[in-house]
Parts: structure tokens; C-alpha cells; sequence
């Protein structure tokens, strides 16, 4: 080993407080940015993946059967730019009405005689695939839970068709919601529903542009109005990516704090090491190292942590990556999560050359001192600073120890201010995950709408014997009589309404039912609300607009109007129900589900289209000092004979991303503070070093190790109060700036409730974590510096 080599080792075995300090704050800013990096590139990859291995449709085009034939779709393969085609397939919407396991609604089914292979492979995930009349395979994604052997209806076609699920499968561009042979077609489909769809793949479909251009190719050659509807891949792309992208500004301001401490922890830690090391640069130069050796020897001592600290973030980034897009590619059947090789190698050498810049910036001073000069330090008197401090804290009325090291700060005001400004990222660190928990607790509860104490869960079909639907009833009532078996009529809501009403303790409820309904310009279906009674006080919480008032009136998520390209004080009809209706939207409610398609609107809005709106929940918030446990249960005696049962407390709301997140943000938060409170125990380490022979001399004249662990504890006192009044509002900027970047990345605008999570008493115990951060990295050196043998500090030079 080279001379340079020895002296490098020797430096990193010598200082392994700063060697830890300087890898756990690489590894923090690497694990992040790793992370992030990976997420913007690959969200999409799960997707990617079975696209390709499934020969996707770029564009899904549905036509009208009675403004063009099949041969002439057939001639729509050879446009221009079209590489690959299917179809045309026989197409309907229809609508199911019993035997479901779901909530039902419009759905599209489409005649295909196999899964295909050169568009739009079909994913068969269960069962097999239909081989005759009555037999269909519902989609994954339906609006029906799927069930082998479930009977499913349509008692509004002609001769009431009946099919069997034999199948599940997924498309990956969801082209369906079901399909069946192309012989069963005529008797799915009602005169004027009748469609065609073909599935096309173009020789260049990477942006919108290119889409609609090979779009417009494919029906110029086919009568004006044949097409009646499309779907792009990049839309069902966007959707995949969603969830990911939510990560993303979140661990945008987590990699830069990571970054910017990294430089302040690297920076403190090698100016640290050349003025406490002055003498031995003296040494080494003498000996014959030249300036740029010497410099390169400390570059290499903050190098070799780093990389090792980069080593492991990289590691714990793709661990972290795992449950982040777990769901993804669950979905997708796809086992690789695609890490791009570009992320880490860009990464890694942003970080590790940002710690050799700042590394040799601060080492800069140890190659241009002179070796004469660098000899006699110990020798010549250093000079005092913050004289005039010791002057003010001595008239204090305080202890003479803790008066000393309340001015300590002022004698070395650059390192004071290095290990404020770790204290300050780790309060700030705090402080926004504190905010952001907070923000996702309101989330949460406006996806859940839990503000009522009981709730009457819907009654949901089960499947008997022979994939039959009959009702979930309790085995047996609470007076003890018999099971009830057999197939059973849905509870009626104006009955349980009433119960609910006549029971004592009852204070404000309402029902709410759940239809599927389109809309012009939207492809597939989405849940409608309709509630009886007033809902305002259930847990909706409102970005824009209103709450509805009257029938005809709706509230909407923000991604809803985004998707129709309309605004508060428009109207849109619903599709899909026994006849269109028109609803104005009175307001902008925050509802993250089913990626905010949702739409709430009063039940008397749908008498007409929609009479027999059985399957229907009820929201109950008691009288005050009624207890809830004993409301339930008197509740749910009267309620046995009708089938249905309450439960105290709101409806699950929980959310596997919600937990995902704070558990990330809890752990990145952990290792800032943890970098920070390091970052103060070097400070105050290098301080009592060299303050050994100051420290023997007031225990000679008669300080305890009581009042010495006081007197260095202080010392980080204005530091750590200084500092922790500072990094509350950075936190509280940041969470202001990261929680409205998260909303956008998912297209939703957030309300006050969900950003104003701050109050002023929680506010000043998390300035005091400023304090608490600086104590605990004092501590140890305290306790070495009260444990120090008097005569040995002495003799110390």
C-alpha cells in the first residue's frame, strides 16, 4: 500500500464518528433519489411489459353497426400506417340485473371466438375461455366480482338471455368487460346497440399525435359518424403510472434534503478534520507530501464512507421500489420491476462526485498551509472569540457551568452554525412528515366518508350451490333462533330506514345507493351515489362549489371533470340506466377512489331511470351521550328480521399507499435526524477534544462531572432552540409545496381541511425537537468529557 494509502486508512480508522456520519448521509440521499429516479422512469414498465408480451391495441375504435358494414372495417386494416389489426368484433352494451356478486351497471361485451394473438392478446387468468352459446368470460377489471360458475342475466334483452362465467381474463388496454362468442352476439344485442370494434397497432404510436393521426387514416376511408367511440393505450398507460407518480415529489424533497446535508455533513466533517489535524498536515508534509497529495487524502477519507453509504441507499432504493410497485405489476402478471441500470449509475455519480467537490473545497486550506506554519500550531496562543458572550452570560443569573456553555456557540460560530443547519433539515424533516401524516389522515377520511358512528353495511349477494346469488344473512339472530338458508329477497331500505329512525339515541342518517352509469366522451362505466337524506356532515370534504341541495343536482371529484372536460355549473346526462338523465354539478368533492371516477347525486334523482335501488347502506350519527356499543346492539335486534346488520364506526377507508408512505417517510425521517444528532456529537466531540486541557482545568478548581455534562450540554442549547424555531417553517413550506405536487400527480386538487393539519400546539413541541436533536448528539461527549481523569486533561497539549 501506497504512503497515501496508509494515510487515507488511518483517517478513516481514526475518525469513525464522522466516517459514520458522512455514510448514513449518502446512503439517505442516494435511497431517495434511487428511488425517485426509478419511479419517473419505470412506473410504467409493469404496463410496458404485458403491453408488449400482449400485443396491444394502440387504439380501440367502436363504430356504429348501422352506418357501416363489416367488410368495410375489414378495409380499414390496409390505412396508411396501421401494422397490425383485429376485428371487426361484435360489440354491445348490456346491462345485468341478477345473479351478480357486484354492483352491477352498463357492460361492455364483445363476440371473440379466441384470446387472439396479433392485437390484443386476452390474458386468461381462470377458468378457460367460452366454446359455446351461454357460456361467458367476465374481465378482471368488470364492475361484477367474478366468479367461476356465477349465473349472470339480462332481463332486459329479449328472451332474457342467461350465461355462465367460465372464465376470468384481463385485456391489458381493458378493450371489455366481458366476451363471448360471436354466435351468442344477436341474442346480447338490442336493435340500435348493435357495434363493431376493431383493435389496431400502428408503426408509430408513442404520443397522442401519432395516435390521432393513424386514427384519422383508419375512418377516412369509412363513412362520416361510423365511429362512435375510442380509446388510446396511452390513456390506460397514464392510469397505470398514477399510483407511482404519487411517490414521486414526495421523495423529490426527501432526496434533496438528503443531498443538501450530505454536503453541510461532508463540508463540516473535512474542515473539521483539517483544523483539528493542522499539526499532523504539518508532519505529513514534512516528510514529503506535496499539497495535492495532502488534499487527495482527504478527498479519499470522505470518498471511501460515501461510497460505501452509497452502496447501501442504492440497495435500500430498489428494496423500497418492491412494495411501491408491488400492486402494479400484480395486476399486470409481471415479475420484473425493470430498475433502469442509467438511474443508479446517474445517481451515484452525482453523489459521490458532489461529496469529492465538497470534500476538496474544504480540503483546499490543508494543501496551501505552509509546514512551518502548520508545526508550531499548539505552540502559539489561538486566538478567543466570543469573549463578549462569556461576558453576557456571565451576569446571568444562572449556574456558572451551564453560563459557560451557553456561550460556547459564540467561540466557534462555524461550527455552531454547521450543526445548526443539520438540526434544522432534521426539525424540518419532522415536521413535514408530521404534516404529511396529518393530510393523509384527512385523505383517508374523505375516501371513506367515516364520519358516522354505526353504519348498516349494503346487503351483498352471495353465491350458493351451483353459483346461485342469494343474500349474506347471519347464521342466526341474537334471540338465537335458526340459520336462515336459501335464496332470500334483498332487505328493503324503506324498512331498514325505519327501524334506524324509531331506534333511541338515533340522530341525523341517510342511505346511500350504488348504480354503474356512462357518460358521452368517458369509455366504460363508473359508480353513481345516490343518497337518501341528507349526507353534508358524512365525511365529504369540498375543494370547489357546493354540497347538492335539491334532485338534479351532483358533486363530482376533480378527475371527473377533467375526464368530461366540464365545471362546476354544468350538466351531463347519464348513460346506461333505463333512461338518460341530465344532472347539473353544483360542486368539486375531494373522493381519491377508482381514480376519482365517482358521482353523487340524491335518489330522487334517479326514481325514473333507476326505481328499485335496493342494495342500499345507511349512515347513522347518534345523539350526543348516547353510547355506541349499546345503540348496536339495540339496533341490531330490531334489524335481525330484516337480514342486514349494523357495525359501530365508519366504513374501512385504509389504504395500502397510505401505509407505504408513511412508513417510507418514517424511515427516511429516521435517518435525517439520525445524520442530524451525529452531526451535532461530531461538532460537540471535536469541541470537548479540544477543550481536554480547558475542561481538567475547571475540574481542578472543583467542577463535578454533574456540572461538565451541564456545561456541554448547554452548548448546543441556542444552537439546538435556534435552529428548531427555524426548521418548523421550512417543514411546514414543504409540506405546503409537496402535498398539492402529490395531489396534481394524481389529478386531484386538495381541500383546506386536508392541507391546514397544523395547529399552534403542535407546533411548538416540534420546535423543541430542534433541542431534543441537539441534546441526544451531545450527550455521549458529555459524558466522556465528565468521565475525563483530571491529571490526564492536564497534560493534554
Amino acid at each position: 500500500m501506497s504512503a497515501l494509502g496508509k494515510v487515507v486508512r488511518a483517517g478513516v480508522s481514526r475518525r469513525r464518528v464522522q466516517t459514520l456520519v458522512i455514510g448514513l448521509a449518502t446512503m439517505t440521499a442516494v435511497a431517495a433519489s434511487v428511488l425517485g429516479g426509478s419511479l419517473l422512469v419505470v412506473s410504467g414498465a409493469p404496463f410496458d411489459d404485458a403491453f408488449a408480451g400482449r400485443h396491444g391495441a394502440h387504439l380501440s375504435v367502436r363504430f356504429d353497426a348501422g352506418k357501416v358494414s363489416a367488410g368495410q372495417l375489414s378495409r380499414s386494416k390496409d390505412a396508411d400506417g396501421v401494422s397490425a389489426a383485429a376485428g371487426p368484433f361484435r360489440t354491445a352494451t348490456v346491462m345485468p340485473r341478477a345473479d351478480r356478486a357486484g354492483p352491477g351497471g352498463p357492460m361492455t361485451v364483445v363476440g371473440r371466438s379466441d384470446l387472439g394473438r396479433d392485437v390484443d392478446e386476452v390474458a386468461l387468468l381462470d377458468g378457460r375461455w367460452p366454446a359455446r352459446s351461454g357460456e361467458i368470460v367476465l374481465s378482471a377489471d368488470s364492475p361484477l366480482f367474478p366468479a367461476l360458475g356465477m349465473q349472470i342475466r339480462f332481463p332486459e334483452l329479449s328472451g332474457g338471455p342467461a350465461l355462465t362465467v367460465v372464465g376470468v381474463a384481463r385485456s391489458v388496454t381493458r378493450t371489455a368487460d366481458a366476451w363471448v362468442v360471436p354466435s351468442q352476439m344477436p341474442a346480447l344485442t338490442a336493435p340500435g346497440n348493435g357495434g363493431y370494434q376493431m383493435l389496431y397497432r400502428f408503426t408509430d404510436a408513442g404520443t397522442e399525435a401519432r395516435i390521432t393521426a393513424g386514427g384519422k387514416a383508419v375512418t377516412d376511408s369509412l363513412p362520416p359518424g361510423a365511429a362512435v367511440g375510442e380509446q388510446s393505450w396511452l390513456t390506460a398507460k397514464k392510469t397505470a403510472e398514477r399510483d407511482t407518480a404519487l411517490y414521486v415529489p414526495f421523495l423529490i424533497a426527501f432526496g434533496t434534503l438528503g443531498l443538501v446535508m450530505s454536503v453541510l455533513v461532508v463540508g463540516n466533517v473535512v474542515a473539521s478534520a483539517v483544523g483539528t489535524g493542522t499539526r499532523r498536515i504539518g508532519i505529513v508534509k514534512a516528510v514529503g507530501f506535496t499539497p495535492a497529495q495532502v488534499v487527495r487524502a482527504y478527498v479519499g477519507q470522505a470518498l471511501i464512507p460515501a461510497a460505501a453509504g452509497t452502496a447501501l441507499g442504492v440497495l435500500a432504493g430498489h428494496l423500497l421500489a418492491v412494495p411501491v410497485l408491488a400492486d402494479t405489476t400484480e395486476v399486470y402478471g409481471t415479475s420484473s420491476l425493470g430498475i433502469a441500470p442509467w438511474v443508479d449509475l446517474a445517481v451515484i455519480a452525482g453523489v459521490l462526485g458532489l461529496v469529492a467537490v465538497t470534500a476538496w473545497a474544504s480540503a483546499w486550506r490543508a494543501g496551501r498551509l505552509r509546514t512551518v506554519d502548520a508545526l508550531a500550531v499548539g505552540r502559539t496562543a489561538a486566538a478567543v472569540r466570543g469573549r463578549w458572550a462569556a461576558r453576557l452570560a456571565g451576569r446571568l443569573p444562572l449556574p456558572r457551568p451551564v453560563a459557560m456553555g451557553l456561550a460556547r456557540p459564540f467561540a466557534r460560530p462555524a461550527r455552531a452554525l454547521a450543526m445548526g443547519t443539520a438540526i434544522l433539515f432534521g426539525t424540518a424533516a419532522v415536521t413535514f412528515t408530521v404534516g404529511m401524516s396529518g393530510s393523509l389522515g384527512q385523505v383517508m377520511k374523505a375516501r371513506a366518508h367515516d364520519a358516522a358512528d354505526v353504519v348498516v353495511p349494503a346487503p351483498q349477494p352471495d353465491f350458493g350451490p351451483g353459483g346461485r346469488a342469494t343474500e349474506k344473512r347471519p347464521k342466526a339472530d341474537p334471540t338465537g333462533s335458526t340459520a336462515v338458508a336459501g335464496p332470500v329477497t334483498l332487505a328493503d331500505p324503506t324498512a331498514v330506514a325505519a327501524v334506524v329512525e324509531a331506534t333511541a339515541g338515533t340522530g341525523r342518517h341517510y342511505g346511500a345507493a350504488t348504480v354503474r352509469a356512462t357518460v358521452a366522451g368517458l369509455t366504460g362505466t363508473f359508480d353513481v351515489t345516490a343518497f337518501t337524506g341528507d349526507a353534508s356532515w358524512g365525511g365529504f370534504a369540498m375543494v370547489s362549489g357546493r354540497w347538492l341541495d335539491r334532485p338534479g343536482e351532483a358533486v363530482v371529484p376533480t378527475p371527473f371533470l377533467a375526464a368530461t372536460g366540464t365545471r362546476v355549473g354544468d350538466t351531463v346526462t347519464l348513460n346506461g340506466l333505463a333512461e338518460p338523465v341530465t344532472v347539473r354539478i353544483v360542486g368539486e368533492v375531494l373522493d381519491p377512489r377508482d381514480d376519482g371516477m365517482q358521482f353523487f347525486t340524491d335518489a330522487s334523482t334517479l326514481a325514473a331511470a333507476h326505481p328499485d335501488l335496493t342494495e342500499t347502506s345507511h349512515h347513522i350519527a347518534v345523539t350526543p351521550g348516547t353510547d355506541v356499543t349499546g345503540y348496536v346492539d339495540a339496533l341490531n335486534k330490531d334489524l335481525a328480521p330484516l337480514g342486514v346488520t349494523a357495525q359501530a364506526g365508519g366504513l374501512d377507508g385504509g389504504s395500502d399507499m397510505v401505509v407505504t408512505l408513511n412508513a417510507l417517510s418514517a424511515f427516511l425521517t429516521l435517518i435525517l435526524v439520525a445524520v442530524a444528532a451525529l452531526g451535532v456529537l461530531n461538532g460537540v466531540l471535536l469541541d470537548t477534544r479540544e477543550r481536554v486541557r480547558e475542561i481538567g482545568v475547571h475540574k481542578a478548581l472543583g467542577m463535578t462531572p454533574r456540572q461538565t455534562v451541564a456545561m456541554v450540554l448547554t452548548s448546543v442549547v441556542v444552537t439546538g432552540l435556534a435552529a428548531g424555531a427555524l426548521g418548523v417553517p421550512l417543514g411546514v413550506a414543504l409540506h405546503g409545496w409537496v402535498l398539492p405536487a402529490m395531489g396534481d400527480s394524481v389529478g386531484l386538487r386538495l381541500p383546506g381541511s386536508v392541507m391546514a393539519v397544523y395547529h399552534g400546539a403542535e407546533l411548538v413541541p416540534l420546535a423543541l425537537g430542534g433541542l431534543l436533536i441537539a441534546a441526544l448528539g451531545a450527550l455521549l461527549p458529555a459524558g466522556w468529557a465528565a468521565r475525563a481523569r483530571t491529571a490526564t486533561a492536564l497534560r493534554t497539549e
